[in-house]
C-alpha cells in the first residue's frame, strides 16, 4: 500500500494499463492469427487474379477486380449491377428485419418482465427459435412455406385469406419478405433477451415515484424506461445489424442462388465457389467488409452523439 501511495495516481493508472494489456495480449494474438490472417489473405487475393484451382499462380493485377476501364467499358465488382442490387437488398433486409426484431423484442421483454405464473418456463420457451441452428430453421421454414405441401398455405386457405397456394420463396415479390419473416422469428428472442436483461437492471425508485404521482404507464415508458435502456438497446441493434448485413445461410437455404434475393455474401460465395474466381470473389468480400465497417461506424457515431446530447 505504501508503494502504491508513493507512485501516485498517475503511476498507479499506468501500472493498471500495463496489467490490462498483459492480460489482453494472449487474446489479441489469437484473434490476429484466427481472424487477422484470413482477412489479410482475402484482402491480398482481391488485388490478384487468383483462381480456385491454382492459388499459388496468383498474379497482382491492382484494382482490376474492383473497377477497371477497358476499351471504353467499365469492369469489376463496382461496375456490376448485380453487386449493387445485392448491396441494396442486403441493406434493405438488415433495416427491415432489425427494426421489426427490435420492436417485437422490446414488446416481448416488457411482457416477460412482469411477474406471472410459470414465467421461467415461458422465458425458456421463448428462446427456442434462437437456439435452433439457422440452417435447420431455414430448412424447416422452407417446408412450411412450400406452395405444394406447406402448412402456411393450408392455414391461410382454410381461413379464407388466400384462394390458391402461394410460392413464398419462389415469387420475386414475396421471397425477400419470406426471408425477413423467418429471420424475425429466429432473432426476436435474442433482442428480447438483451432488452430483458437491461429492464431488470433498472432502479425501482423511479417507477415507485411515478406510481405515487399518478403518471400514466405509457408516459413512464417513453420518459423513463426507454431512455434508461437505450444504451443496451443500441448494443443489441448493432450486434443484430452485423449479423443481418452478412446474412448468407438463411437466404441461401431458403431461396438457393436466386438473383432476386441475392445478398452480398451470396454474391461473393458465387464468384468464389461456383465460378472459382477467387480474386474477384475476394474483392467482393473486401467490399462487403468495408460496407459493414462503414455502416457500423456510422451507427456508433450517431448513437454516441445522440446519447451525449441527451446527457447534456
Amino acid at each position: 500500500m505504501a508503494g502504491d501511495r508513493a507512485k501516485g495516481p498517475g503511476g498507479l493508472a499506468q501500472q493498471r494499463v500495463r496489467a490490462a494489456w498483459t492480460f489482453l495480449a494472449p487474446t489479441l494474438i489469437v484473434l490476429a492469427l484466427v481472424a487477422g490472417w484470413p482477412l489479410a489473405r482475402t484482402l491480398w487475393f482481391g488485388f490478384t487474379d487468383a483462381a480456385l484451382d491454382d492459388l499459388g499462380a496468383a498474379r497482382f493485377i491492382g484494382l482490376a477486380n474492383f473497377l477497371e476501364r477497358d476499351g471504353g467499358e467499365w469492369y469489376g465488382v463496382l461496375a456490376d449491377s448485380v453487386w449493387w442490387h445485392a448491396v441494396w437488398r442486403t441493406v434493405w433486409f438488415a433495416a427491415v428485419s432489425v427494426s421489426l426484431e427490435t420492436v417485437l423484442g422490446l414488446v416481448v421483454a416488457l411482457a416477460l418482465n412482469v411477474r406471472f405464473p410459470l414465467r421461467g418456463v415461458v422465458r425458456a420457451a421463448i428462446l427456442i427459435p434462437w437456439a435452433i441452428p439457422t440452417v435447420v430453421s431455414a430448412r424447416m421454414w422452407g417446408w412450411m412455406l412450400n406452395d405444394q405441401f406447406g402448412i402456411l398455405n393450408h392455414i391461410l386457405m382454410g381461413l379464407g385469406l388466400i384462394d390458391h397456394p402461394v410460392a413464398w420463396t419462389a415469387d420475386p415479390d414475396l421471397a425477400m419478405w419470406a426471408v425477413v419473416m423467418v429471420d424475425v422469428w429466429k432473432a426476436t428472442p435474442f433482442m428480447a433477451l438483451l432488452t430483458l436483461a437491461a429492464l431488470q437492471m433498472l432502479p425501482g425508485d423511479c417507477y415507485e415515484a411515478a406510481r405515487v404521482d399518478g403518471i400514466h404507464p405509457v408516459r413512464v415508458f417513453f420518459r423513463v424506461t426507454l431512455p434508461l435502456i437505450r444504451p443496451a438497446l443500441m448494443v443489441a441493434v448493432i450486434f443484430r445489424a452485423l449479423d443481418a448485413l452478412r446474412v448468407f445461410d438463411l437466404i441461401y437455404v431458403l431461396t438457393a442462388n436466386s438473383r432476386d434475393t441475392q445478398s452480398m455474401s451470396v454474391y461473393a460465395r458465387q464468384w468464389l465457389v461456383d465460378f472459382q474466381e477467387v480474386g474477384y470473389g475476394s474483392a467482393a468480400s473486401t467490399l462487403l467488409f468495408l460496407v459493414i465497417v462503414l455502416l457500423t461506424w456510422t451507427a456508433l457515431v450517431l448513437g454516441r452523439v445522440r446519447l451525449q446530447g441527451e446527457t447534456r
